[in-house]
Parts: C-alpha cells; structure tokens; sequence
C-alpha cells in the first residue's frame, strides 16, 4: 500500500487540495470465458458522464482589490463532499450574491458596484459550468446584496444594501430580466448605531410559501419589513401590520423561512443574535418568541453575523459568525421552534461571509472571504455537529454559492 498523498492543482485560477489514498489490490486470475460475461454486465455509464448527485456549484465574488475575475465554477459530489474546479464561469464585476433560477438554466448576479451595480443574467451551459451573459440592468439601487425568487420563478427580487431599495424584474422567457414591475424604499425609524444604521439597509428578501408575501431584512431599521406581493403584476405594497421590530442595535441582516413555513429565523448582525418568529401564513405577520446568542460564553470583540440556514430536517439552524470566525449551531425546539446553543466550530479561515448547506443535506460549505478559501464540513444530522473533511479549496475572495444539479 501506497502512503497518504496530498497533492494539489490549480485550475482555472483555483488551487484545490485533495486527500488520495492510492492502494493495490491483487486480483484473482479470470477465466477468458468469463470475460463476455463482464462485458454483458457492466453498467452503462451516467449521461454526460456524470452520476447521480453531482452537482454544479457556483462561487460568487469579490473583484475590487483582489485577485479574482467573476464567478467560478466547481462540480459538487454530494455522495463524497468532493469539490473540484471547474475554472472561471464568467468575467463579471463585484457579483457578490449568485442565483440559480430553479429552472436550471439561469443564473443571476447581483454586481455589488456603489452607485455602479447592476444585475446581470446569464445562461448556463450544463456540460462545460460556462456562463453566457444575456443581459445586465441597473439594480435600481446602491449595493445590492441578495437576490431571490417568487415561487412562481417569474420574477427576480433584488435588496439593495446602502440605498435600503427593494426591486422586482420580471424574468423573461429567455432568460434576460425586463423592465422593472416594483421599486420600494423601505421607511422607518432608524436604529441607534450612528455608523451602521444611519439610514434604511435592506439586506434580505424571500416570499413566503404561498407567494403572497415578501419579507425584508433591514439591517438599518431594526425591522423585518412585510409587502404584499402580487404575482400576476409583480408589485408590491406595505402589509398591515408592514413590519416586526428587533432590539434596537440588532441589525438584522438576514432571515430564514422554517421548512414548514410557519416560522421565521433572523439573524442579526450588530448583535450577534438568532430571532425566532411564528409567522401568520394568512396575514402575514410575524410575533417573537425567543432570542439565542450565536457566540460561545465569553467571548469577547468585533463579531458580525452574517449567513443563516435551517438543516433540512428542521432540527439546526446554522450561522456564521465573523471575528469570532466560527459556524453557530442553534438547536430548534420541536414544539414552538425556540433557539438554544448547540455549540459551533472554526471555520478554518477569516470572515466566513457566507456558507451553504449542500442540496443532500449532509456537507455544509463555509467560504472564508479574506483567506480565499472554501472549507468542506461533513453535518452529523442527528446532532447537528460539524466535521472537518479536510477538504480546502482555494479561490479569490469567496462570498456565495449556489447550486444546480448536473444531467
């Protein structure tokens, strides 16, 4: 037997490092007769060579003073927790948030520029990960942050950050984006940090499970915002009560729908905070019912939340905390969906930005900004522990991920 070898590769302007264990086997003496026989039974080969529970993954990021050119492309084994490079998807500027449109043959970009920024929307092309551009339109906004879909996939929400605007466009049948149906700047009283909360910043939007409402995190107000959505016009208006309000100095930043629609989880940036809420399917409203610190007792120094994710068997809610460079594991009470510490883990860089729950449930993906770099952690589902895998992947200033499965 060979021993452990670590090797690595750059592909595309990532560096992976992977773990092979190579090892010999002797193999019993065959018969030639057998061979027709092994022929016969050999399995036929995955379409496009790819099995089941491959997936494509994209890489959002950051251009502006580092080293990267875009959005980058890996395949994902969900059956391994393999990540392999693909290379460069697309050159685009500053795109900060990646969507893939659940039809899977779109992607969006929201190009995080100042008073630049834009979405663009680009086709994809399954075989190679390559990225083709359709259009690029002004987010009507300054910094937009996050993008979503409604339930329907016809239309694309976008948050603009430093301008606290929401916009709604329409995704046309080929995919480019169209004029905007929905323009809102979110209004409110303003939280007490004169440097973060100086004016509305809407950070998050996703529509609840039936499409009538759209629900804002605004790290500015202190406020989960509520709009009424209209699918066949893509507008949207103020809901009655239009919002719920966080601890002044919280910073909600973003949010999470509970898997059975019913709850709400936001997570606060300025206070390093998980918000539980019961959500009011029929009217749209949200009530808390508990706090939970995502930092380990005593912790002391800068932190700032950031991304938030409910394992898909409802048990673990997951955040990112930066400064304290760790993932937060949050128990979710089966009965009233309350929030208790459940421990947490490094990360294994500096300022896990974002980090993603892999579409089998089993990996969570944690991309570490400032020290360029993807770390692999296997999700133990029964007690919502994290492993490293030992898988470090390399890429220039990583800030979001998004999957599609492969054919």
């Amino acid at each position: 037997m060979r021993p452990l070898v670590i090797r690595s590769h750059v592909i595309g302007g990532v560096r992976i490092f992977t773990l092979m264990k190579i090892t010999r086997r002797l193999l019993a003496i065959l018969f030639v007769v057998s061979a027709p026989l092994l022929l016969l039974t050999s399995a036929p080969a995955a379409k496009n060579g790819t099995a089941k529970g491959q997936y494509l993954a994209y890489v959002g990021t950051y251009t502006t003073k580092t080293n990267s050119k875009g959005i980058y492309a890996f395949r994902f084994d969900t059956a391994t927790g393999g990540l392999s490079a693909i290379g460069i998807a697309a050159e685009t500027r500053d795109p900060s948030w990646v969507a893939v449109h659940p039809g899977g043959k779109f992607l969006y970009a929201a190009n995080e520029a100042g008073k630049s920024s834009a979405v663009s929307a680009f086709a994809v092309e399954a075989k190679s990960g390559k990225l083709t551009l359709l259009n690029q339109i002004p987010s009507l906004g300054e910094d937009p942050c996050y993008l979503s879909f409604d339930k329907t996939g016809k239309y694309l929400f976008v948050a603009n950050y430093s301008s606290g605007t929401i916009a709604v466009f329409p995704i046309l049948a080929d995919g480019r984006l169209g004029e905007h149906t929905a323009l809102v700047k979110d209004q409110g009283a303003t939280g007490p940090n004169k440097e973060r909360q100086e004016a509305p910043h809407a950070h998050w939007i996703e529509t609840s499970a039936d499409n009538r409402f759209a629900l804002v995190a605004d790290l500015g107000l202190d406020e989960v915002l509520v709009y009424k959505f209209d699918a066949t016009s893509g507008t949207l208006t103020p809901n009655e009560p239009a919002f719920a309000r966080l601890r002044a100095g919280s910073g909600p930043r973003h949010a999470v729908f509970y898997p059975n629609g019913n709850f709400v989880f936001a997570v606060s940036e300025l206070s390093s905070t998980a918000t539980s809420f019961a959500y009011d399917v029929k009217k749209g409203t949200l009530k808390e019912i508990g706090k939970a610190s995502t930092l380990p007792p005593g912790f002391s120094g800068r932190n700032d939340v950031a991304e938030a994710a409910v394992h898909p068997n409802g048990k673990f809610l997951y955040v990112s905390n930066r400064g304290n460079d760790s993932i937060a594991i949050l128990s979710i009470d089966p009965g009233n969906r309350t929030l208790s510490p459940a421990g947490g883990i490094p990360t294994g860089g500096k300022e896990p930005r974002h980090f993603a729950i892999d579409p089998s449930g089993k990996y969570l993906l944690a991309e570490n900004q400032f020290s360029n770099n993807i770390v692999v952690f296997k999700i133990d589902a029964a007690t919502g522990g994290l492993t490293p895998t030992g898988q470090v992947v390399e890429v220039p200033s990583p800030v979001d991920i998004a999957f599609l499965q492969e054919d």
